[in-house]
């Protein structure tokens, strides 16, 4: 049997979360997103940016944690409190976003999108979160049927993001972490 676990992310995981982060885009979105915008994803440009999520959270209750088979990381969440609410949204100060929530495809299947997710259910109870959302690509059925197997359940909301080379049009999903 694998030794998997899930942990905190530490410094020294920023290179290898943004090396899954554009590698499991590339995959993920080949026909969601226009190649020049995938072309475009950098890992050395995204890796600062998760050195500081790591180092500098925003506030307690913003986390990162990876999953990992044996000495290898193999996917990560993100999630922390939201601002991304809207007016008649129910609980906003107990509400948490989580995005992304990624596990590198050569890794799928083995259970750790389910750890991803109960550990981040398990950190967001205990900052006193009551519900989640979670913004996903209209056309990611992947990560929608996973979330939908886990309980999360389409909202109504959609939006439509402007990727600079077209639309992405994304669906919120939520769950109750009671």
């Amino acid at each position: 049997m694998a030794d998997v676990s899930v942990r905190p992310a530490r410094p020294d995981d920023a290179g290898e979360i943004a090396r899954i982060q554009v590698e499991t885009w590339r995959t993920a979105y080949a026909d969601l997103l226009p190649p020049v915008v995938l072309d475009g994803l950098s890992a050395a440009a995204a890796e600062p940016v998760w050195a500081s999520a790591i180092t500098d959270a925003p506030s307690p209750r913003h986390h990162l944690l990876v999953a990992m088979e044996g000495e290898w990381l193999v996917g990560f969440v993100a999630f922390g409190p939201t601002d991304d609410l809207e007016a008649d949204d129910p609980e906003p100060a107990s509400t948490v976003a989580v995005a992304p929530m990624l596990v590198e495809p050569r890794w799928g299947r083995r259970g750790h999108g389910s750890r991803l997710a109960a550990a981040t259910v398990d950190h967001a109870r205990q900052d006193g979160m009551t519900r989640a959302i979670a913004w996903i690509p209209e056309g990611d059925e992947v990560t929608r049927e996973f979330l939908l197997s886990t309980g999360w359940a389409p909202d109504g909301l959609v939006r439509a993001l402007d990727t600079g080379a077209g639309e992405l049009r994304e669906i919120r999903l939520h769950t109750e972490l009671g």
